[in-house]
């Protein structure tokens, strides 16, 4: 069963915990620690944030950090994505449990890298931030499937309106979180950067690099004003926390932060690479076929659906509830699941609460992920974007073995 990692309680003493890039998604993870002190402590922090953390322990960066030596049990990697490989290696080698915000890294050699470090240093945990696989949503959805209601598995069918405001996440993973144990065994992919780039700028825009100095900004469905200084006004904070170093949120320091960070760039002058729209449809031992659909031009944000059909029933969901249908009985059952609050369905908090349990037994199965699904999972992202680009089916094991992960 896959049922949420439950809490190990009031621990003898919290898990220290040291953060490594204090940004959006590191003090996300961290918040676990200022809600639940008994169970975990931020003890170190490079870029510092709201943890009281003594000045000696303040860093600038994380090799600043490193020279401290080990200073915690546990170090939460989270900053730019190109440096993840760096960073494992060196909390890596101090003994530390890890647990790394995706991705992994950027390239296959690198994701085998950090696949082989975490291995190396067992049985130090090695954590990442699916945070997908931890909301209570999707647990209730694997408990579904392992019971055996839906019979044997056939197709599954994920979409993912990643949103106009909000752009892009960690899909692929999921899948596999549901079809845990069977190994993808084709892959292939089409999908563009059909939007966001230059060429499709308007007109009205002339020369404007900032949303903040454009003409055409009160007309353009992207601005950036609309999505963090009037959503303010209105009383909304979450997005404009992402680049806003400050207690209180006001127009004046959003608006300070809009023109002088990339967060108030257009949308069509940057430089972006990041397909804007794709599906990937995926083959699975057995003959299970799996397809996923993500797309930016969506109302909703990250409001997910799914369907999976199988021999016995039907599951169709949207993230938030889903319904069970029995073709025998010709009957539906109805699944709210209760959602622990935060973001990603209660996912943030699931993980961070999972990853504190691991490091206080020194025990990974906690997590119910092992690094290699981990790699897995990424391996199956390079290989659907290597269809993509070539146009072609990918075999998987193929791709798996020539990768150096086998």
């Amino acid at each position: 069963m896959a049922s949420a990692p439950q809490s190990n309680g009031h621990a003898a003493k919290p898990v220290t915990m040291a953060v490594v890039g204090a940004g959006s998604r590191g003090t996300t993870y961290a918040a676990y620690a200022l809600e639940n002190p008994e169970l975990a402590k931020v003890v170190a922090v490079a870029e510092p944030s709201r943890h009281s953390i003594p000045q000696d322990l303040q860093c600038s960066d994380w090799k600043s950090l490193k020279a401290k030596g080990k200073i915690a049990d546990a170090v939460i990697i989270a900053v730019q994505d190109h440096q993840h490989v760096e960073a494992v290696q060196d909390f890596a080698e101090l003994g530390y449990h890890i647990l790394c915000e995706k991705p992994m890294a950027t390239s296959v050699a690198d994701c085998v890298k950090i696949r082989n470090l975490a291995q190396a240093t067992a049985p130090k945990v090695f954590g990442m931030g699916h945070v997908l696989r931890y909301s209570p949503y999707n647990r209730a959805v694997k408990d579904v499937i392992d019971s055996g209601a839906l019979g044997e598995i056939v197709n599954i069918q994920h979409i993912e309106p990643v949103g106009n405001q909000h752009f892009a996440h960690s899909d692929i993973d999921i899948v596999n979180f549901y079809l845990s144990g069977l190994q993808p065994t084709k892959v292939h992919s089409f999908g563009s950067l059909r939007h966001f780039k230059k060429s499709q700028k308007p007109a009205e825009a002339g020369t404007a690099k900032r949303c903040l100095e454009c003409p055409h900004e009160r007309d353009c469905v992207w601005s950036a004003r609309k999505i963090y200084i009037d959503t303010l006004e209105g009383g909304v904070e979450k997005w404009a926390r992402h680049f806003v170093d400050a207690e209180v949120l006001d127009i004046e320091n959003v608006t300070e932060a809009l023109n002088r960070t990339n967060y108030g760039t257009c949308v069509y002058e940057g430089d972006n690479d990041v397909v804007d729209h794709q599906i990937v449809n995926i083959e699975y031992e057995g003959g299970i076929t799996a397809s996923v659909t993500m797309s930016a031009f969506t109302e909703s944000v990250c409001q997910r659906g799914t369907r999976i059909q199988g021999t016995k029933g039907e599951l169709i969901g949207d993230m938030t509830t889903f319904d069970v249908f029995d073709f025998l009985s010709r009957t539906s059952k109805h699944y709210t699941p209760k959602l622990d609050g935060g973001y990603h369905g209660g996912g943030d908090t699931g993980l961070a609460r999972a990853f504190v349990r691991a490091v206080a037994e020194g025990d990974q199965s906690v997590l119910h992920v092992t690094v290699d699904d981990i790699l897995d999972s990424h391996l199956l992202v390079f290989a659907a974007e290597k269809a993509r680009r070539e146009s072609c089916v990918v075999d998987f094991g193929r791709f798996k073995q020539a990768s150096g992960a086998s």
